[in-house]
Order: C-alpha cells, then structure tokens, then sequence
C-alpha cells in the first residue's frame, strides 16, 4: 500500500541556478505525492493527483536574465551579424558541406534533424548498443584525397553522441555532453592562456567541430587553412534565403576580411575572432517568449488551465532536482541510466574521476517538444519516451549500474496527471520564435538543404569484376572559384587506371563524350570493389561560368568491361556551376580571367587556354560553341580593360 504523504506546494523551494529560486504559493492548493517503503519502488517519486483550488502563481524573479560574456569579449551589432554568418556558412568546413549551424537548426529545438547511426561501442553497425550521431563530413586526407574512414568507408562520417542542443548554452560555463569545453581559454594558433572564465564555454566550444576531422575538417587541417579560405571566399555563397541583417553586411562588405575589420578594427582572421564572433551571436538566442516565460511575466492566459495544471504537477515531482526553472536545467552532470558506463564514459573521460563515471550534462528542456532525438544517444523521440524511462515502464528499463541513486525508484506521474506535464513540457516550454525560425532565430537555407542536389548523380554505372558498381563521390558544391572542388571514385577495381571525362553535354546512352579528358589516376585499394580515387578540379574565380553545367564521369580500366574501350563507366555527375545562391554576381571586369582585378597579358593566355581546351568559360557569346565570334568578344572586352 502507498503511504500518501499531503505536501503543500507553496511551502516548497526548488533547486534553482544563478541564485533565480523557484518557488509555488498556492494557497490551500496540494500535491498528493506518494511515499513507500516498497522494496520494489525504493525511493520512488510518484505524483498521483491534484487537489486544485488555486494553481501556480508566477515568480517575476524566477526570469531568464541577460547572459554573460567574458570581459575580452564584449558584445557589438557587427560582431554579432559576423558570427551569425560565419555560423551558418558551410564553407567554413573543409569541403563546403557543413556549418556549424547544420547540427543546431532552431526549429528542432537547436539540434540536428538529420539521422546519423553510429556503431557504438562494439563497432558493429545493427547491434544494440548503436546510436544516433550527427552526420559529418567524408574523410579527406592532408593531401585533400578520398579515403576511407575506419568505421564508415567512404560513406559520411557521423559523431558518437547526438548533437547537443545549443539554444540555452549560454547559461553553461562548460559546453558539449561531457562538459569538456569549460574554463580556460586558450589561443589554439598560439597557445597563449587567453583568460579563465566561467562564462566561457561558448568561445571554447565553437572551435572545436571546425577542426574535427568527422564533423568539419579533413586530416591535418590548420587555422592557416581556414583562414586561407575565408580570406579568398564570398561570405554565404552557397546559401540562400539569407536574413535581411546578414544580406545587408555582405553587401555592404563582401569579403570576410571586411566583416572582420568592421567587427575588430582590422581585417586579420583569427582562431580566437571566429569564436569571439560565434560566441557574441550565440548569446543572443535567448528563448525567453516561451508561454511559460510570458505567463510568469505576468500574462494570464498565455498557458492554459491543462498547462497550468501541468506546471504545478511537475514543479512538486522530482524533475525539478535536474530542470529548475528558469533555465530548465542545473548545469551539472548526471548519470541518467540511458546506457552501460563501459559504452560511454561520458564526463570521466575529461574529469579521470571514478565518480563522473557514465555521468553526462543536464541538458535545458526549454523547446524540448521540438525535438525528436532525446538524451545523449538520440534513442529517445519524445518527453513521453523520457517519462517512461524514469517511470522504468513500457519497456525502457534504466541501466542500474548507471544510474543515480535518487532516481532510481523512478520519477512517475498518475494518468490524470501526466498529459498536463506532457502538455507543460511540450508546449508551454517552446518558443514561438524558435519553432518558427523568426528572430534572432532566423537563418539561411544551406546548400545541404536544396530540394535538388547539386551537384547531382545522373545514372547507375556500369558493372565491373566481381559484380561492383564504380560509385561516383560527389558532394560538394560547385560554386566559382572552388578550389577544394573534388570528385572521387569507390567501388572500383583496386590499383586499376582510371580517367575522369568532362563534358558540357549530357551522357548519351550512360556515356559522356568528353571535351576534356583527365587522367591517368592510379586507383588505391586491391581486388575487386576495393579501389578508391580522387580527382581535384578547382573551379575559376571566373564570372563568365555562372549558370553553365557541366557532367563529369570516371571510366575505370577493367577487364570486365563490355564496352569495346575496356573501361567500366561511373554514374554521372551534373555540375550547376553558380556564384553565389541568393544575389546574382556582376561582372567586374569581363577581360579578368585570371580574378586579379586586372587585364593584361596572363588573362590573354588564360582565355587563349580555356578557349583551346573548349573550357565554357571562353565561350563568351553564349551560344555553345567556340569560333571566332568568342576571339572577338574577348578583343572588345580587354581592349575596354578593368575599371
């Protein structure tokens, strides 16, 4: 039998962060909380019913408060509108095909939708102890070739736990779920101690996934890399739909040496300014328009009764010991049951202390109902996954050799009760804002999102020994002046030559009849399906490209081609060269086929070049072909020379 124990609500005060206590006067309103001795529920926390007269009244200084920035680093408009941009700018990867922002989309509740599984521990994919992970980047060498990563070949890497969410991380000194970047801030170009700060952990974590061979970087890259690539870069490039604040600084400065100078006084791109900047623009993304946060200011009916009721029930159960309001969470670390310790260690991996074992970071459940991949796995799809967890039912039995003491009778709400707190926690919680994708919340669309590839995979590709299909690695985006554009091979006959055709004309019967011809590449890899290659093909800076299309195709040496050149073909790759997405390019100077700002003699023999080569480029009328038509044009542009 359970010992009903009559708690008044009013009388409580939680545990709360930053000193914002939180605490319910409810006069003559009581919580039926119940208590037992049960061997099989020790130490239970069951709310069973509400005996409501009057419910939860606000607390005006239970508020979210402005966040706090370390003193190196306060806060500016520019500065602001630069982080936003170098956030969501994919070229800020290696390859161009992940932001920051990628893992962080605000309505998902500032994580990742997309799906990544990640063997887990035993390294075996279709196993129990896999998870979902962030899809990364492929592995790229230093030397900027294709090769295969341990455990994902050549297909997209993806991370070991769930993207954690980065709305309210401004409230956290220490960031990522093991709580790794914290503290000490150090200049990773120089090594110089920067400052140490609670408040830092903002600054600390942006720089990391930059420089993380499965999320954002290949092997070996440095911050001389990535400063390189901003520097030759148009900011946002291969986004579109950009908000009005970011469009209007790339126009008025469209170079990112600009944007720095306009943010710190000089254009020198730095480790420490990109996550000074990134920093700034996170800490504006304060989600404090939820209908909690209006009803507590004082708006009465911005919850409803069920919500209200919802609030009440779940500020007298036990979640509050992790999820205090304001913020919804304690900033501490928790071992919450989700998986063995041996799988993850989680916060002993930093700390080497046996009692972090297993332990992860108390996550905000702020626009938690946004959000379809729950705890540091990403196995869980909603709250009520989550409440069946702690409430050890419906077939989600915590790990008890992982999990904390204080929950480990269960946290459980009766029926009556529970979809009030559903509906609280779901609702109530989420911001408008954020859920709709309006300021500061706002973004661009990404490359990655276009409904249609580009580049695309046209066709299938030949059969070739021992029944392999040579697959065409395509992914990045084709945008002008590219240096890092590559294409690769998988699939193919190990140490085989291969060529790459490069055609403006589509295949005819799955075969490209090259204008250009590039090769020969000796493959990597042995025996059949076993080869792997890679070919380079920077793309000109050069305007007069914008909106042609190219195909590009591998032909793999094979003895097991049908076809009577020997050689087995790859799908194909359909390239939209473009400049930028969202506002067309102007043509500066039409002679300028070097990118220098100038006319003269090395743009002569650059067209001279691309016009024996019948590169698109020279093909200055338009009209498909190349004659003397396209000499002439060129004659009357460069005489006309560069302003």
């Amino acid at each position: 039998m359970k010992a009903k124990t009559k708690i008044c609500v009013g009388m409580l005060t939680w545990i709360s962060v930053a000193g914002f206590g939180t605490s319910l006067a409810l006069a003559q309103s009581e919580v039926s909380v119940a208590s037992t001795s049960d061997s099989t529920r020790s130490n239970q926390h069951f709310v069973d019913s509400l005996d409501v007269f009057e419910l939860a009244i606000p607390n005006a200084d239970a508020a979210l408060w402005t966040p706090s920035a370390p003193l190196q680093n306060p806060p500016s408009e520019a500065k602001r509108v630069l982080g936003k941009i170098l956030f969501w700018d994919e070229q800020l990867s290696s390859d161009s095909t992940i932001s920051c922002g990628t893992c962080h989309i605000p309505s998902v509740g500032g994580t990742d939708p997309r799906v990544g599984e990640h063997p887990g521990f035993d390294e075996s994919f279709l196993t129990a102890d896999d998870v979902v992970g962030s899809p990364g980047v492929l592995r790229v060498d230093e030397n900027g070739e294709y090769r295969p990563a341990d455990l994902f070949g050549h297909d997209v890497q993806v991370t070991d736990r769930v993207a954690f969410s980065n709305l309210m991380s401004m409230y956290n000194g220490s960031l990522f779920w093991d709580g790794r970047a914290s503290l000490d801030f150090v200049d990773p170009e120089s090594g110089q101690l920067l400052f140490q700060s609670g408040v830092a952990g903002l600054e600390i974590q942006s720089l990391v996934p930059i420089m993380s061979e499965i999320e954002m970087s290949h092997v070996g890259r440095t911050w001389d890399d990535v400063r390189e690539k901003l520097e030759r870069v148009r900011p946002l490039a291969v986004a579109d739909s950009v908000p009005a604040d970011m469009a209007d600084a790339i126009m008025a400065r469209p170079s990112y040496g600009e944007l720095f100078e306009d943010a710190f006084g000089d254009p020198e791109i730095t480790a420490v300014r990109i996550a000074f900047a990134m920093a700034t623009y996170q800490r504006t993304l304060v989600p404090n328009e939820s209908p909690w946060d209006l009803w507590n200011d004082g708006q009465a009916d911005a919850m409803t009764p069920q919500q209200i009721t919802g609030y009440t029930a779940y500020q007298a159960s036990a979640c509050t010991f992790c999820h205090p309001a304001p913020t919804y969470a304690n900033s501490d670390f928790f071992v919450d049951g989700v998986r063995p310790p041996f799988e993850d260690r989680g916060r002993q991996n930093v700390t080497g202390s046996n009692s972090d074992r297993g332990a992860f970071r108390t996550p905000s459940i702020r626009n938690a109902g946004l959000r379809d991949k729950l705890m540091h796995t990403g196995t869980f799809e909603d709250i009520v996954d989550v409440l069946d967890h702690y409430a050890h039912r419906n077939g989600r039995q915590p790990f008890f050799d992982n999990l904390n003491g204080f929950v480990a009778g269960g946290i459980e709400f009766s029926a009556g009760v529970e979809g009030a707190v559903v509906d609280f926690l779901a609702n109530a919680l989420t911001d408008p804002r954020v859920a709709n994708e309006t300021f500061p919340f706002d973004r661009p669309k990404m490359h990655s999102e276009r409904a249609s590839a580009n580049p695309a995979i046209v066709g299938s590709g030949d059969v070739g020994s021992g029944g392999y299909v040579p697959q065409m690695i395509a992914v990045i985006p084709p945008n002008l002046g590219n240096e890092d554009f590559k294409i690769g091979v998988d699939f193919a006959l190990g140490g085989a030559q291969a060529w790459v055709a490069v055609s403006q004309d589509p295949p005819v019967d799955g075969v490209l009849a090259e204008d250009e011809l590039y090769g020969p590449i000796m493959l990597h890899g042995m025996g059949n399906g076993g080869g792997y290659g890679t070919l380079a093909y920077p793309i000109d800076n050069n305007i007069a490209l914008d909106g042609q299309r190219l195909h590009m195709q591998w032909m793999v040496s094979d003895p097991a081609a049908s076809a009577g050149d020997g050689f087995i073909r790859s799908a194909v790759a359909q390239l939209d060269l473009f400049c930028t997405e969202w506002v067309p390019c102007t043509v500066a100077c039409a002679a300028d086929f070097t990118g220098d700002g100038l006319s003269d003699f090395f743009d002569v023999s650059a067209f001279l070049g691309a016009f024996g080569n019948q590169n698109a480029a020279a093909d200055l009328n338009g009209d498909g072909s190349f004659n003397f038509l396209d000499v002439s044009e060129f004659l009357l542009v460069f005489a006309a020379g560069c302003p």
